[in-house]
């Protein structure tokens, strides 16, 4: 990784802080329905990049979330695993590609996209709530939780990519 690669990667990882605390953990929609944007800093962390500095800044990154929404750790764990698996994720999305380190997953094809998008969050979605709720007599309200804040925040990240892929050009 660059040096300008690591500067783009601490201004999104200051901003999606901001973004997040600001401005996403005011959003309740429905009672319960809550985007987290933040787990775009993991989905997009350069391929190339040192993957245990990746899991150390996902964890910074879920502690600094926790730190200001007082939520004793469980964003930090949920970051931590989304980091972790993020290599099977990215081959089961993109394959062969993958393996080349030839993705660039603002140009890929818009279902590998998704897919990738989608199996990221709601395997983050599903830690956190399953941390934050921790009981198995209330699976349903963890699944339905997942599910619904998922979808809100699978868009917003999606909508974000393709946003920002295309300034970028």
């Amino acid at each position: 990784m660059q040096n300008s690669d690591s500067i783009r990667n601490g201004i999104r990882f200051a901003l999606l802080i901001l973004l997040q605390v600001l401005l996403c953990n005011q959003i309740n929609f429905l009672g319960y329905i809550n985007p987290f944007i933040y787990p775009l800093f993991i989905l997009v962390y350069p391929l190339t990049g040192n993957k245990a500095l990746l899991i150390f800044l996902s964890f910074l990154l879920g502690l600094t979330i926790d730190i200001f929404g007082d939520s004793g750790g469980i964003h930090a764990a949920a970051c931590v695993f989304i980091a972790w698996i993020r290599p099977i994720a990215l081959k089961y999305s993109f394959g062969v590609s993958y393996e080349y380190n030839t993705i660039d997953i603002a140009k890929a094809n818009i279902s590998r996209q998704i897919t990738y998008i989608a199996t990221m969050v709601l395997f983050h979605h599903l830690i956190l709530f399953s941390l934050e709720i921790f009981s198995v007599a209330h699976i349903l309200l963890i699944l339905k939780y997942t599910l619904f804040t998922s979808i809100f925040s699978g868009i917003m990240i999606h909508g974000s990519i393709l946003l920002f892929s295309r300034t970028a050009q």
